[in-house]
């Protein structure tokens, strides 16, 4: 994974977690989209149903949650403190622990597809989606 590579390039510690791709997607969606119904998570696509694949950062694109977008969310991004943080994926177990990552960039993150970035607490996140017309989407835990 070429992530990896350049997150350790940085100095940057990286532990790969294999299956916690599905708790920490579960623990996003209760932090950013907690505030939602079950019907209106429905509504916007947010889980896989009915033929849709469902996104996460739907919350944002549909503007169920205020968010940063664009050039002023990497903006943001780069200057939030990342001393630990973890990166997950919509469609994979695959997780990282980052320690000491205030060396992670969005430019870093500019070729994965549909990656999520929270701190170690979920106070804040960072999404850049596959569709160039969305996002990406930095959003502070209200």
């Amino acid at each position: 994974m070429q992530l990896i590579q350049t997150l350790r390039s940085k100095n940057v510690n990286v532990i790969e977690r294999p299956a916690w791709g599905t708790y920490l997607r579960k623990q996003w969606e209760n932090c950013f989209a907690g505030h939602l119904s079950l019907e209106e998570k429905k509504s916007i696509y947010l889980f896989n149903d009915d033929g849709f694949c469902g996104y996460l950062w739907h919350v944002f694109s549909y503007e169920k949650q205020d968010c940063l977008r664009g050039k002023e969310a990497e903006r943001e991004f780069n200057n939030v403190s990342k001393q630990a943080c973890y990166v997950f994926y919509q469609h994979s177990n695959k997780a990282l622990v980052l320690e000491q990552a205030d060396a992670l960039t969005a430019d870093d993150l500019r070729e994965e597809q549909d990656v999520y970035v929270v701190d170690h607490d979920f106070s804040w996140t960072y999404v850049q989606t596959h569709e160039s017309q969305c996002g990406p989407y930095f959003c502070r835990r209200s």
